[in-house]
């Protein structure tokens, strides 16, 4: 195995390692609160603390 390979093999298993640590995007704000409904500004998803734990609870955890 030259360095060539064993660059390779070191970037697939850093990208790898990247990856799983990557947060998955989560729904887009749609200018509701996802949870109740509320009314919101458009860049946010929820209007509270509260809502957005219930949402994700709810949700098996993920946004």
């Amino acid at each position: 195995m030259d360095e060539v390979d064993i660059t390779a093999e070191r970037l697939e298993r850093e990208m790898e390692h990247i990856l799983r640590l990557r947060r998955a995007a989560g729904p887009r704000p749609t200018g509701e609160c996802l949870w109740c409904g509320e009314p919101l500004a458009d860049h946010l998803r929820w209007c509270s603390v509260d809502c957005r734990d219930d949402w994700e609870r709810a949700h098996g955890g993920s946004r």
